[in-house]
């Protein structure tokens, strides 16, 4: 596996991964029917804002997450490939990349998510409701976690 910068040929690829998993994340959240493709909400939803990074297995994008200074904004990963530690390496590399305290939101109900942030030393500080990220014509709640990154550096053993 290697995880490397995004590049714009990576496109339809987190396309596909991201629309395969954000189906999983929803419907896990009792939010399958606010369903909206990357391609529609990617940019209206800051994915550039973000500094990107892609998982690649085999040539094939399998992951990626996008991250800012204080927040990471995007994390998905192929369901085919979930539970091979691709998300747990996103989620190691965002933490090296950054090297300073992050907080994220995760949704109600995404048990596999909130696992593997957990497991990364992410805390729940906060529960929130209000308007669902990507499609705000939907109601949410979310857990939101903050991690000092004092696991900055250290492998841990996690799920995906």
């Amino acid at each position: 596996m290697l995880i490397r910068p995004y590049q714009t040929s990576d496109w339809q690829g987190i396309c596909l991964v991201h629309d395969a998993a954000r189906k999983f994340e929803l419907e896990a959240s009792g939010l399958a029917d606010a369903f909206l493709t990357l391609e529609e909400t990617g940019e209206e939803a800051g994915l550039f804002d973000a500094a990107l990074l892609v998982a690649e297995v085999d040539g094939e994008v399998a992951g990626f997450a996008g991250f800012t200074d204080d927040e990471v904004t995007w994390l998905y990963v192929d369901p085919a490939r979930y539970r091979k530690g691709i998300g747990r390496a996103l989620v190691d590399a965002v933490l090296r990349e950054s090297g300073t305290p992050l907080s994220l939101d995760v949704l109600v109900g995404n048990t596999a998510a909130l696992a593997l942030y957990q497991s990364a030393g992410f805390k729940i500080i906060d529960t929130i409701s209000g308007k669902l990220a990507g499609n705000e014509q939907f109601a949410a709640t979310a857990h939101v976690l903050h991690n000092s990154n004092s696991q900055l550096g250290k492998s841990i053993a996690g799920q995906d």
